[in-house]
This record gives C-alpha cells, sequence and structure tokens, in this order.
C-alpha cells in the first residue's frame, strides 16, 4: 500500500518544471518565482474588496461595494476561481494549474500574474486554520501551505506535498494540528477518507462513503464529506457516517461557518435526475451526541423553488440562504430547518443542461449577499436584512463563478 509521505521544499526548486508551468491567456511564460507581465484593461483603485468574475474568456474584477468594473482580463477557456484567503489573492483554475490572480485589494491595478501553482487537472482549493490545499485531479498529488504565504512573496511558497494512492477528483482539508484528511479513489471511483498525521503517516481510513465529494469544516473542527448515500463526519478523531433517509441520496457540498455545529448540505435523491437543480436540502447537527448511524435530516423546499450548489450560504448569524429558480433569496434557519424570509432579486430563472454553464451564484458577505444574473450580465449587492438592492454592475461577458476577496 503506498502512503503518502510530505515533503517541505522550495516551491521554485521542485514545484516548477519548465513542462509544468504553462502560463495562459495574454501572459509570457516566466520563469518561477517570477511574473509574467499582466493583461489587465484596469488601474489602481482604493483599497477595499474586490469582485472576480469568472466569464467565458475572461475575467472581470469590481470593487465589491460599488460593483464598479475595475479590470477585463482575457483569459481563454472555461475557468474557475477561488479565493485564496488571504485578503488579497484568489486562485484562477486554469489550463496548466492554479493560477494566482491580484486583485488589487491592496489598491493596486488587478493583474492576472505569472505565479502558478502546477497541475494537470487543479481541482479543489480548501482553506482553514490559516493553511491552504491545493489538489491535483490528474495525479491525486496535493500541495499545503501557509495561507498568507503569497502575500509578498516572488514566485511560490514552500509547500508540503502529499501523494494519494491514485489520481482521482478528490479533495483535502488540513486541521489546526497538522493532521491531514484526504479522500481515496481511483479515476473509476471514490470510496472514502483517510487520515494522516503531521508526518504523514496514515492513521485511520473510512471506506463506505461511495463517490466521497466536498468538504466543510464546522464549529470545533467537526469535518463532513458528502457521499452518494449520506455524509461522512470526523469529529474528535474518529469516523461517523449519517445516513441518507433515500436508497440514493447524494451529498456533494457542505456549507458551514466556524462558529455554527449546523451544517448544510446540498442533497439529490434521484439517480436519473437531468440536470444540476436540487429541490431538497440536507442538515447536520455535528454537536449531536451520536452521529454514526443516524439518519440525516433533509427537507423540501416549496413548490417551484429549485438552486444548484452554487445558491447557497451562511451569513453572519449563521443562517442559511438559497438562492432559488423563482429568483428569490430564501433565508433558512438552521435549527428549525424552516424558510423564515424571502426576497426577489432577480428574474426566474432555469437550470443549466451542464454544470459548468453559467447560472446564477450567491456569495454572502456577512449580513449582505452578492448575486450574479447571467441572463442580463449583471451582478447585485443586496442587504440580506430587507432584500434591497444596494447595487448593481454589469460586465461584458455572463458572469459565470465568483471569488470575493478582501
Amino acid at each position: 500500500m503506498h502512503i503518502a509521505s510530505p515533503r517541505r521544499r522550495a516551491a521554485a526548486l521542485g514545484l516548477a518544471t519548465a513542462a509544468a508551468i504553462a502560463l495562459v491567456g495574454c501572459t509570457s511564460a516566466a520563469a518561477p518565482g517570477e511574473s509574467a507581465a499582466p493583461t489587465t484593461t484596469g488601474a489602481a483603485a482604493e483599497p477595499g474588496q474586490r469582485l472576480a468574475i469568472a466569464y467565458d474568456g475572461g475575467l472581470a474584477v469590481l470593487d465589491a461595494v460599488t460593483l464598479e468594473q475595475l479590470a477585463d482580463i482575457p483569459l481563454p477557456g472555461f475557468n474557475r476561481l477561488n479565493t485564496a484567503g488571504d485578503g488579497e489573492h484568489a486562485f484562477v483554475t486554469t489550463e496548466g494549474g492554479f493560477q494566482v490572480l491580484a486583485t488589487g485589494a491592496d489598491g493596486s491595478a488587478p493583474e492576472l500574474t505569472g505565479t502558478t501553482f502546477p497541475a494537470t487537472t487543479p481541482g479543489h482549493v480548501v482553506r482553514h486554520e490559516g493553511r491552504t490545499v491545493l489538489f491535483d485531479d490528474g495525479t491525486g498529488d496535493f500541495w499545503a501551505f501557509d495561507t498568507d504565504a503569497l502575500l509578498g512573496a516572488e514566485g511560490l511558497p514552500e509547500t508540503t506535498e502529499f501523494t494519494s494512492e491514485a489520481a482521482h477528483h478528490g479533495v483535502a482539508v488540513e486541521l489546526a494540528d497538522g493532521t491531514m484528511l484526504s479522500t481515496l479513489g481511483d479515476s473509476e471511483s471514490r470510496s472514502g477518507v483517510r487520515v494522516l498525521d503531521p508526518q504523514g503517516e496514515e492513521t485511520a481510513r473510512f471506506e463506505e462513503c461511495p463517490a466521497v465529494h466536498g468538504e466543510g469544516v464546522a464549529a470545533d473542527e467537526a469535518v463532513l464529506f458528502g457521499c452518494e448515500d449520506g455524509v461522512l463526519t470526523y469529529v474528535d478523531g474518529a469516523f461517523a457516517k449519517l445516513e441518507s433517509p433515500d436508497e440514493f441520496g447524494r451529498v456533494g457540498n457542505a456549507y458551514v461557518t466556524d462558529e455554527s455545529a449546523i451544517a448544510v448540505v446540498d442533497y439529490k435523491d434521484d439517480p436519473d435526475a437531468e440536470g444540476s437543480l436540487l429541490h431538497r436540502v440536507g442538515f447536520v447537527d455535528t454537536a449531536a451526541a451520536d452521529l454514526d448511524g443516524a439518519q440525516l435530516d433533509v427537507v423540501d423546499l416549496p413548490e417551484g423553488v429549485e438552486y444548484t450548489w452554487r445558491g447557497v450560504g451562511r451569513d453572519a448569524e449563521g443562517a442559511a440562504w438559497l438562492l432559488g429558480t423563482d429568483g428569490a433569496l430564501h433565508r433558512i434557519d438552521v435549527e428549525t430547518q424552516a424558510i423564515t424570509a424571502s426576497y426577489p432579486v432577480i428574474e426566474a430563472w432555469e437550470g443549466p443542461a451542464e454544470w459548468q454553464e453559467a447560472h446564477p451564484a450567491l456569495v454572502v458577505d456577512g449580513d449582505q449577499a452578492i448575486v450574479t444574473e447571467p441572463a442580463a450580465n449583471a451582478v447585485h449587492r443586496i442587504d440580506l436584512a430587507t432584500g434591497e438592492v444596494l447595487a448593481t454592475g454589469t460586465i461584458e461577458g455572463t458572469p459565470n463563478e465568483l471569488a470575493l476577496v478582501g
């Protein structure tokens, strides 16, 4: 059996090979530790929050409060976005790896830098307790590093590298004490999660979580992973499995906060359903006395309200917000599992045929929210206390994925 062993190194020496650093878009190739010339139509602005938006063929960077566009950066292809967590950068999942976008939250001009974490098939980005983990689905390799390491750095930071037993669409998360949880699987299937100690030695595994996907860390470092028949938890050093109430009940994503013990999860009960729309939501109380063998709480949404994984978030008080196909934002009390408020914010919409297609997305920012409206190439900032639209902006492309930075 192949056990992952981490090795710390300067990324400029080990991660960056000439073949792997393939900088894409309109940047020119740069040596490890150097930045290629950025392509941007924007300029420096007052420091503050930034909103990065991926559209087909590029990236737009907006002032996250006024929604004024500050930069437009050409970048071919379908690109995904993740907040880096350091208040300045975002990761662009693109050809060649995880490319670093400087958003200009510090007052500088936004730019797609020449710094790329090489990956054959870049996948999940996970931030927790000051550490970031990047997962390469094409190899099963993943890298952990300090979340703030990109600030003021030239090139790639020092990382700890891990390997999986086989390449798969996976995810890993590092806990505060250095324990690493990473998924198990191969190109054909995924089965569970293993535990690695800070030295990279395996200490435990759980292999009864078919189609394991996604992760979330709730209060007191209770970790959740989705399965196609429930939710796998790792609490106080032990695995426990909650079963779905249906024969097929797939969970793919968890929506959590550091303060709430209750996790909200998406839920699919029909394996033959086409498209990405969902009509039920799940809840996991990670502080419950006995999780193992318990049944996952699942509730139905009102008639005519469906959602996708891009349309759920948690606010500053732990409430869940869901962007429905009816065009409304719905507040869900996670204790009672009931909808307590609904605000119409955009026109009603239909679900995408393929998950990559642009469709409305939600990012919750404290007591406000940012919602995209692809049909109008628009993005809105919403007051969650009243449903009032505080600002609206538009971009040239159709907004797809979002990253809120700063």
